[in-house]
């Protein structure tokens, strides 16, 4: 039987030392990272994030599985493609120009849709943080999804917060050193599979692999998976909390998108202030319900004090919360001391008025009307988009052929982009130009027109010719129209140059 069983036996007594309330052991963890606590130039204080259990931990493991299988899985996913078209559901395919997601195809002349996608994360996470506070930090954020993985290997092998203090000061033996070696390899392998799977997204992943591993996969594969795997140990095994303190834009940006109705973990200050230790049959009347036990600042991974309010270093991620849920259960006290809550909400409380959310805000409709108008655009684009493109390219060196005829040539290099799946014929006209001719010297001129052929998925070349008359055109320049008509369903494409008719004193080519 315990010391302090015995004496409790006897009636109250004095808090043993160390003690914060009965049962409850006050942490040594300080807030190192805090604004207040940190110096610039100080050198790094090791943070040890003890281990926590409750809601958000599992929905933190939850979500974390879930990211990392679909990152790892969906390299692997396949998607029929007819023709020599790489058949990845998900894969930016720079050698072959393309970016494929499954039966979406963009080429190079698309990237605006890749611009968008880019535009419309960036208003998705505008609005979750007005919504939801730093909830991607917290939850989805590479870092932290990694950096989660990195503590998780560390337990298993140093054992949780005190355990891993005290195996950092004992000097060297075969116990530290079997202990370090293995979370370091282990985190080397995790760090190689995170680069290696990377690359997988721009090369046919298991051709890569087995490549990869046979010392026949591109170098370009060797160096960007040797740059992640350096980066990931890096960032998630080292620095962790300092790339979101000082690498990471976003906490300062997030200011921005934050307003006091915004949900973020949040200390309740109106409910655990006055704050002290707690004796064993002491009453609660006239005091707050936090204990300072600290065991928040212990659990935080950031290494700050979630009771010093509203902090750009603290990433939302909740485990402050189940570390204090916990306590409380312990103290006999209700959970939600600290907890997902707004600036507004506790003032309301303040004031004796009642809490609620508003989650329909002038911030966040803007942010919810931006994002659908701007995701139904590029839908309605996407959907609507043509499967035949051309692009003209004039010559400029000559600008334009003087004949022997009087007649002036213009020559054009027309790109036809068929991005069906079958083979198409398509007609080719040059309108615009008075009494203007086609030439080809691959390709028969019949009615004015050429009809070139285009294989699936591919680009096709011809080189076109306009002969006319200069003295029957009124301008130096005049405008021309090159359109593409698919002879199976009549799609059309169109794309616009000039016919440049020179100066009538220059010499001619007597050879043409």
């Amino acid at each position: 039987m315990k010391v302090i069983d015995i004496l409790d036996r006897a009636g109250p007594i004095a808090l043993a030392s160390g003690e914060a309330a009965h049962g409850v052991a006050r942490s040594d963890a300080v807030a190192v990272n805090s604004a207040m606590q940190r110096e610039l130039y100080e050198k790094r204080q090791q943070i040890y994030p003890k281990a926590v259990h409750g809601f958000w931990r599992r929905m933190k493991w939850l979500i974390v599985g879930l990211l990392l299988g679909i990152y790892y899985v969906v390299p692997f996913l396949r998607w029929d493609r007819p023709g020599a078209a790489p058949d990845q559901f998900l894969l930016a395919d720079f050698t072959g120009r393309r970016f494929y997601f499954g039966p979406i195809e963009i080429w190079p002349q698309e990237l605006y849709y890749v611009t968008g996608l880019l535009i419309l994360a960036a208003i998705g996470l505008f609005l979750a943080s007005a919504l939801f506070g730093r909830v991607w930090c917290g939850y989805a954020c590479p870092q932290t999804v990694w950096t989660d993985l990195f503590i998780a290997v560390e337990h298993w092998f140093e054992g949780d917060r005190n355990q891993r203090i005290r195996l950092d000061k004992q000097p060297w033996d075969f116990n530290k050193a079997w202990r370090k070696i293995g979370k370091h390899s282990v985190w080397l392998m995790i760090s190689l599979a995170t680069g290696g799977w990377f690359v997988a997204y721009f090369h046919d992943a298991p051709s890569l692999f087995v490549g990869f591993f046979t010392f026949q996969a591109p170098m370009s594969a060797y160096v960007f998976a040797g740059l992640l795997t350096a980066t990931t140990y890096v960032f998630a095994g080292t620095l962790r909390e300092q790339v979101c303190t000082y690498m990471c834009p976003w906490p300062r940006i997030q200011a921005a998108m934050l307003d006091q109705e915004a949900l973020s973990v949040t200390y309740r200050y109106d409910r655990g202030d006055p704050r002290g230790a707690h004796k064993k049959n002491d009453s609660w009347e006239g005091r707050g319900d936090c204990i300072d036990c600290r065991q928040c600042v212990a659990a935080c991974p950031a290494g700050i004090d979630i009771r010093d309010g509203l902090q750009i270093e603290c990433i939302n991620c909740a485990l402050c919360i189940d570390a204090c849920d916990e306590i409380m259960v312990k103290v006999d006290r209700p959970k939600g001391l600290i907890a997902y809550d707004t600036i507004q909400n506790i003032e309301r409380r303040q004031a004796g008025e009642r809490s609620g959310y508003r989650f329909v805000r002038g911030r966040t409709l803007f942010y919810a009307v931006l994002f659908v108008g701007i995701g139904g655009l590029m839908l309605a684009s996407l959907v609507m988009r043509s499967t035949l493109d051309v692009n003209v390219q004039r010559d400029r060196a000559p600008l334009f052929v003087p004949l022997s005829t009087g007649q002036v040539r213009n020559a054009y290099t027309v790109k036809v982009l068929n991005k069906a799946n079958q083979t198409r014929d398509v007609r080719i006209r040059i309108d615009g130009v008075k009494g203007g001719q086609l030439q080809a010297n691959e390709l028969p001129v019949v009615d004015n027109s050429v009809v070139l052929t285009a294989g699936p998925d591919r680009v096709a070349e011809v080189r076109l010719f306009v002969v006319a008359d200069p003295e029957r055109l009124k301008h130096h320049s005049t405008p021309v129209m090159i359109e593409v008509q698919s002879a199976k369903d009549g799609e059309i494409a169109k794309s616009k140059s000039v016919f440049i008719r020179g100066d009538h004193s220059e010499e001619r080519d007597d050879d043409d």
